[in-house]
């Protein structure tokens, strides 16, 4: 590979246009290579696959996309399109404009190639003013699009005429391409659409494509998807010269290590591993073609062409119930399989029958969860995915693309950013965020709306657990806790939404308990009359309490409401349980530890039997209250004795 060639600077360039225009017999003309390369496109002289040619001028490497210009074979031009970086237009002077030159057109414009030539072949052909009229007819076709602005070059590839003039229209035409192209590209990980895969002898399988991000050389690990098929690079191919290097708005052949070319086909992306993620649904901004006859209504099928896939998909409208021609709706792809894109990725979709264009637009969330239609949240937050604000479009990404679940490597597919942890800083300080530590060394992240939908949802388990525990006043902050861990939320952000509802008064909270603000168990009259009597029946009975079976059995028409109401006693700190079986009153608590405090000061270690003569209790109330008294780090147990617990 020459120094000149290593240095020159890559660029896509596709063709477009009818069948028989003489797309192909152009690039032969100007690149002395043959893109048709099957038999039966050499057989009935036109093109059906894609077909692949380089043009080197002056700095820069055009890597050029043939496209098939029959109707049939739209698919595969779609195909082609993507990553192109300007576009060759190419219409005959004898037939002028055609079906197929409008609807590539439309295409181009909806994949956002941002520049083009116009070229008028088969000028041999016709008189001088022929070629005006034809000149006139693409003029009025290409008003309002990126090609209005564009050189049109009249050329004939039979007779060489206007070859130079459109060798020079595409090096300006690049010039302007890789003027506005943006850098972010080369910051990105690798990523390669498939639009070819094949084997060969001594090498297997080989897959071609255009490099759209990052870089890629020999030895380096990628994976495959959709199918997250692992492999490694054993070498790579740019224009049939073997390279050490692959870089975005290239065209490569990639020969790759561990998968079978069965296990590929057009539609796959090569990536950097974790890079990209299949998903079956997809946000996206979809605008409708003005010319087309029709509305598109909500949960229409559509056929959607993303990279070199070709899914169908059910369109839902988020915004209105029908879509209008010449206008454009945030909606959600439903896809019948699973697909990878990135966020910024134009589409296109057509519908099935008649087989025609009628939209496309860009990806906004490749990963997305079902969202609620004609909700203002939404809807804003969505538009904000769209900006070219990097700070807007990372607070929707974080409120829609899995917030505390993700990291900033995964900020270029969800937004087209690379790592830049200081925006979180940024949006923390507007207050967009919340950030809670996790751990000693890290914070987690949450959009403030979604720390609000998580306090909602909160809320709604409380209301839950009232409702299937009548009798109980609060609940464990805890239980709380590993509820909403099975959901996959950290325990530092449930924690976080916990206390915004205990400060505006929504949830109340005893030490480690959480409930309602005004729920809690309603007791009816003979409940209540029944809580009064077993806090009198505990109070009067000291240390010698009843069993919770003797007292059920002393208040037997309410036997039920026993248990219950001895727990709400219990939440409230009116009691305390000292065995499964014995509940004594806080006052009588209070007391023995008042005889056993003065008898530990006469005496510093008291046995069980000691303990038992200060209490006058009798060996059932004194085991349970001594072990109790254990457990709360009242008194501590050595052996058979005890000791005042005096603390650390």
């Amino acid at each position: 590979m020459s120094d000149d060639a290593a240095m020159a600077r890559a660029l896509i360039l596709g063709t477009a246009g009818h069948i028989d225009h003489g797309k192909t017999s152009l690039i032969r003309a100007l690149t002395g290579i043959e893109t048709d390369r099957l038999p039966e496109e050499k057989r009935r002289g036109i093109t059906i696959e894609l077909g692949f040619a380089h043009l080197e001028i002056d700095g820069f490497q055009l890597g050029i996309v043939d496209v098939p210009g029959h109707e049939k074979y739209v698919r595969h031009m779609l195909a082609g399109a993507t990553g192109m970086d300007l576009a060759l237009l190419v219409v005959a002077c004898d037939e002028g404009v055609k079906r197929q030159t409008r609807e590539h057109v439309d295409i181009l414009k909806l994949l956002r190639v941002p520049v083009g030539v116009v070229a008028l072949t088969k000028c041999d052909l016709v008189e001088e003013s022929w070629i005006e009229l034809v000149r006139e007819e693409v003029a009025e076709l290409v008003r309002d699009s990126f090609l209005e602005k564009s050189e049109t070059v009249s050329v004939s590839a039979r007779t060489g005429q206007g070859l130079d003039d459109l060798r020079d229209a595409l090096l300006r035409a690049a010039a302007s391409a890789d003027a506005i192209r943006s850098t972010a590209g080369r910051l990105l990980p690798f990523r390669l659409s498939i639009d070819r895969v094949f084997a060969l002898t001594g090498f297997g399988t080989v897959v071609t494509g255009t490099v759209h991000s990052g870089s890629l050389s020999p030895g380096d690990s990628i994976e495959i998807q959709p199918g997250g098929l692992a492999a490694r690079i054993r070498q790579l191919q740019s224009h049939g010269r073997e390279v050490a290097r692959i870089e975005p708005s290239q065209r490569a052949a990639i020969n790759v290590a561990g998968v079978h070319h069965d296990q590929l086909r057009r539609g796959q992306e090569i990536a950097a591993i974790g890079f990209l993620r299949p998903s079956r649904l997809m946000s996206c901004e979809l605008t409708l073609l003005a010319s087309i006859a029709r509305p598109l209504k909500d949960r229409s099928r559509i056929k959607l062409h993303l990279g070199t896939a070709e899914l169908t998909a059910v369109v839902r409208l988020l915004d209105r119930a029908m879509l209008e021609p010449g206008h454009t709706s945030l909606v959600q792809f439903y896809l019948n399989e699973p697909a990878v894109a990135v966020w910024g990725q134009a589409f296109v979709i057509r519908q099935e029958s008649p087989a025609e264009t009628i939209g496309g637009g860009r990806v906004l969330n490749p990963t997305a969860r079902p969202l609620e239609k004609n909700n203002a949240n939404v809807i804003a937050l969505l538009q904000a995915w769209g900006s070219s604000d990097e700070v807007q479009r990372l607070e929707a990404t974080l409120f829609y693309a899995g917030d505390f679940d993700g990291s900033p490597n995964d900020w270029a597919r969800w937004c087209g950013i690379p790592p830049r942890p200081e925006l979180l800083q940024q949006l923390v300080e507007m207050g967009r965020l919340d950030s809670v530590a996790d751990t000693p060394n890290r914070n987690q992240v949450i959009h403030v709306l979604r720390t609000a939908l998580l306090a909602e949802q909160i809320e709604h388990w409380l209301k839950r657990m009232h409702a299937r525990n009548p009798m109980q006043k609060a609940f464990p902050l805890q239980q709380v806790l590993q509820a909403f861990e099975k959901r996959k939320m950290p325990a530092a952000i449930t924690k976080l939404a916990v206390q915004r509802l205990i400060g505006q008064s929504r949830v109340e909270a005893w030490s480690e308990r959480i409930a309602l603000t005004g729920f809690g168990p309603k007791l009816s009259k003979a409940e209540q009359q029944l809580l009064d009597a077993l806090t009198r029946r505990l109070r009067a009975a000291g240390l010698a309490v009843p069993t919770v079976k003797e007292l059920q059995q002393e208040y037997a028409k309410l036997e039920k409401s026993v248990l219950p109401l001895l727990h709400l006693l219990l939440e409230s700190q009116e009691v305390v349980k000292l065995s499964p079986d014995l509940f004594i009153h806080a006052e009588t608590l209070a007391a023995v530890k008042s005889q056993l405090s003065l008898a530990f000061r006469s005496q510093p270690q008291l046995t069980l039997a000691e303990i038992r003569e200060v209490l006058q209790t009798t060996r059932k109330y004194a085991v349970p209250m001594a072990e109790y008294l254990d457990q709360v780090g009242f008194t501590r147990r050595h052996g058979d004795k005890r000791t005042l617990n005096l603390g650390p």
